[in-house]
């Protein structure tokens, strides 16, 4: 078992309408105070519940914010992506990329052809053995008729 943990990475736009507490979540990282070693992005920390993000339930913690409104959030120390969002308006546009960790190896791989993550081969080898009692049963059993 390789046991190895991949992120599958994808982006979606978010539009959240601000709520009596503001968006509903907090923020994490910027140039000043990296989140993620090596990279000084802005992330999601933490969902408020019944908050906007939360009734909208697509952001979640961890995921990146690329852009709010079409601004680029790169390179910003971390009041300055505050304000932003602060000053971000009503109705907010919100490019995110979510990462989702994929476990690769014998136990966490899904392969095509494999329903439901069980290996083809655990289910093939019950199926032959079963053609093989069949068909022995049959040839066995013929010569008698």
């Amino acid at each position: 078992m390789n046991g190895r943990v991949d992120c599958l990475v994808t982006e979606e736009e978010i539009n959240l309408t601000r709520g009596p507490s503001g968006l509903g979540f907090n923020i994490v990282g910027g140039t000043d105070q990296q989140y993620v070693s090596n990279d000084s992005g802005i992330f999601v920390s933490r969902i408020k519940e019944n908050g906007a993000a939360a009734l909208d339930g697509r952001l979640q913690e961890g995921d990146k914010i690329l852009s709010v409104n079409g601004q680029d959030l790169k390179n910003l120390l971390h009041q300055d992506a505050v304000d932003l969002f602060r000053n971000a308006g009503y109705a907010v546009s919100l490019r995110v990329q979510h990462r989702l960790q994929v476990q690769n190896g014998p136990l966490g791989h899904h392969g095509e052809g494999e329903p439901s993550g069980i290996p083809i081969t655990v289910m093939l080898v019950p199926v032959f053995a079963l053609i093989m009692v069949a068909a022995w049963a049959f040839m066995r059993y013929r010569q008698r008729l």
